[in-house]
This record gives structure tokens, sequence and C-alpha cells, in this order.
């Protein structure tokens, strides 16, 4: 469980480098060289590839940081009622809330399954990448998120702090 935890955050962290790379990239080439190219009068680079991606990367990104989010527990939470409940039922609703994100979790990657086995046919435009890789980060990111919440759930139940605390 240790890689699993510790791979995904170097994915993203280089997936993020990667991105803001490729994005600095396609704006030198549009307000840089492209009006150079133009007053020279040659040919202008083709750049145009940009675009998809880094839309390949925010998928990729979006869904393998919502994973790292359930496993931090860094998503949001509101516990109106909750802190009223006894121990016990504080820990059936921990458990309860993160087999639900288990469960969408699954749902993703099912779903991105589908997608992927529905779009292998297909190729993006500029670069004729093949657009499973597009829908693969669903079926990654929501496997993910499915195995980081049931190790949430089997995890015991640890308060969240309210806003109480942080006024005494």
């Amino acid at each position: 469980m240790r890689l699993i935890g510790w791979l995904p955050k170097v994915v993203l962290g280089s997936l993020v480098l990667f991105a803001i790379g490729v994005m600095l990239y396609g704006v030198f080439m549009r307000y840089v060289m492209l009006p150079i190219t133009d007053w020279l009068d040659v040919d202008p680079f083709n750049f145009f590839w940009v675009e998809e991606v880094g839309e390949t990367a925010l998928c990729w990104l979006t869904l393998i940081g919502a994973a790292i989010a359930v496993k931090e527990r860094s998503h949001f939470a509101l516990n109106v009622m909750t802190h009223r409940w006894s121990p016990k039922a504080q820990a059936l609703m921990h458990v309860a809330h993160n087999v639900a994100i288990a469960l969408f979790g699954g749902l993703i990657a099912w779903v991105g399954v589908k997608l992927v086995k529905l779009n292998m046919a297909l190729t993006s435009p500029a670069l004729e990448i093949n657009l499973g890789w597009l829908y693969g980060s669903l079926v990654v990111g929501g496997i993910l998120i499915a195995l980081y919440a049931l190790d949430g759930a089997r995890r015991p139940y640890e308060p969240e702090h309210t806003f109480a605390d942080v006024r005494e």
C-alpha cells in the first residue's frame, strides 16, 4: 500500500511540471515566435498539439489529484449534526461515507473502461494519439479513489476539527 500512496504523488507532481512546460511552450510559440515568423514571411512552427497535450494532462491531473485528496481526507466534508452523534454512530457514518466514495470511484472506473473500449479506434486531431489514453485517466483515477476510500473506511474514525475547537 506504501507504493500506491507514493507513486501517484510523484506522477501528479511530474504531470504538473510537464503541463506547465507545455503550456509555456504554447504561449511562447503563439505570442513570440508566430509574430516573428509572420514578420520574416516564413512558415510558422506547428504548435497546435499543445492544446491536446494540455487537455490530456489536465484529465490525468484531475483524477489522480482527486484520488490523493480522498487518501489525505482533504475533500470537502460538512459536519452539521454528526458532531452531536454518539462515537459509534460517527464511526458508522465514517465507514458509510468512505464506502460511498469507493462506490463512486468504482463507477468512474467502470464507465472509464467502457469509454476506453468505445474510443480505442478514434484518434486526436493534431497528434493522432489514441483517445483511449485520455479516457484511461478515468480508469486509473477511479480505481485509486476506490482503493483509497476503502483504505480510509478500514481505518479508525478520527473526528474532524470543528469551528468550536478552533475558538477554544
